[in-house]
């Protein structure tokens, strides 16, 4: 509660003092960058188009088949294809501006076809100098310094291990950034509050409805280490507070951590015969990784990831188990009830993303090998280290002219039984992703 007292007065300070950009012995006048500035459009549009085809290779005897097929025969393998479209843009005028990012996506699978348009972020920015920014609206707050996991991005969506650089859905929310600038071992300092409505139509998968959260993030840049600390509080979700921290040892080694603390988080748990139940418990959760660059600019990622709010072997044990008893049922009686209960609790706990707690990601690609222009190899495994289960994917890069990208990458699953990758719905997954950009 201490924390929250603090941050919450330094927010205050902040909004009622706003951090000048620079003093005045630091000004200095450059026609060159007005020049610049008038001669930039006011406007930008462009964006995407994708088309994806995927091949899965079904596992019949896991957990997940039998979920979502016990009723259906799709051979070994199944076919989808995938088409989509991104348009984003921004206008700017002043210091006002707006700024979008929609997706238009079309697919066909073997339930037929099926589509949706989906807004992923839509705000207006008002920046009236370089020392503080307002934005309203759905968008995306990316807070952490995780690649493939994260566990401080309490206003945001999880990202997906499997494609950490996509863009998530944003919320709609209200956020504001304040930056000073200092001379000594703190060369910079900047506050950024939140505020995120959740309401029965407005931002209504974040948690409870009907009430107004609050978060804030203080960064620090001290002793050339980035360092954050973080909270979020509000009835919607539990109170969290965070820290975060990125930092260059050599000009290509950089190591980076997360640590989030909830106390009173309503930790679940699984039962044998597929109850859910929930109790609160004080949870940690933190993430180390490092960066590296070889000389002939290789890239190395590694990440060790635990989720204290997870479920733990016992837990997964029990869902797996419970799911194959009820295909049992089903096959002998034709009762499917125990099917669909575990179908219910495969779309929470132990459907998102990486539910269990510990995981080690590893990923290497290598820019322009043998002189290759535009060509970029790279693999990347993501392991669970509760059941020794994990997924080892390479991925071919490729841009062979302008404006074009091919990306050619196969997934394979590899566990036993009662294990997460060894009880997905796929043994193995490839897939062609084929964009064409414009502006």
């Amino acid at each position: 509660m201490k924390g929250i007292l603090i941050l919450t007065g330094v927010t205050l300070w902040v909004w009622l003092f706003p951090f000048p950009a620079l003093s005045e012995d630091e000004y200095a006048f450059d026609l060159s960058e007005i020049e610049k500035e008038i001669e930039k459009k006011p406007y930008n549009l462009g964006g995407f188009f994708e088309f994806r085809p995927v091949l899965f290779g079904l596992d019949r005897n896991s957990a997940f088949y039998k979920i979502k097929f016990y009723d259906k025969d799709e051979g070994s393998t199944l076919e989808q294809y995938n088409s989509r479209l991104r348009l984003e843009g921004s206008y700017h005028k002043g210091i006002a501006g707006v700024f979008f990012r929609a997706d238009s996506r079309l697919w066909y699978g073997y339930e037929g076809w099926d589509g949706d348009i989906t807004l992923l972020e839509g705000y207006f920015a008002l920046k009236p100098g370089p020392s503080f920014a307002l934005e309203a609206g759905k968008k995306v707050v990316q807070w952490g310094k995780g690649y493939a996991f994260n566990t401080v991005n309490f206003v945001s969506r999880p990202k997906d291990p499997d494609d950490p650089t996509e863009p998530v859905e944003g919320y709609y929310l209200a956020v504001a950034d304040s930056i000073k600038s200092f001379g000594g071992p703190l060369k910079t300092l900047a506050l950024t509050p939140v505020i995120l409505p959740v309401t029965k139509s407005i931002n209504d998968k974040f948690g409870e409805p009907d009430h107004i959260n609050f978060a804030a993030k203080l960064y620090g840049l001290l002793w050339d280490t980035d360092i954050d600390l973080l909270f979020f509080t509000g009835e919607s979700r539990t109170t969290r507070y965070g820290l975060d921290f990125a930092r260059n040892i050599t000009s290509n080694f950089a190591v980076h951590g997360e640590f989030a603390w909830l106390p009173g988080f309503n930790k679940k748990s699984i039962d044998s015969e597929g109850n859910l139940y929930t109790e609160k418990s004080d949870v940690l959760k933190y993430l180390f990784g490092i960066r590296y660059l070889t000389t002939n600019d290789m890239t190395f990622i590694v990440e060790y990831y635990h989720n204290g709010a997870g479920l733990d072997e016992n837990d997964a044990d029990n869902f797996y188990r419970f799911v194959g008893k009820a295909y049992d049922t089903y096959i002998s009686t034709g009762n499917s009830s125990g099917l669909d209960k575990a179908a219910q609790l495969s779309q929470g706990s132990i459907g998102t993303f990486k539910p269990m707690r510990d995981y080690l990601y590893f990923r290497a690609s290598w820019n322009e090998p043998f002189d290759i222009l535009y060509f970029t190899p790279a693999v990347f495994s993501i392991i669970n280290l509760n059941d020794h289960s994990l997924s080892i994917t390479p991925e071919l890069l490729y841009n062979p002219i302008t404006n074009l990208q091919l990306r050619l990458r196969g997934a394979l699953l590899i566990g036993g039984n009662n294990s997460e990758f060894g009880e997905k719905q796929n043994g193995y997954k490839v897939e062609l992703r084929v964009r064409y950009f414009f502006d």
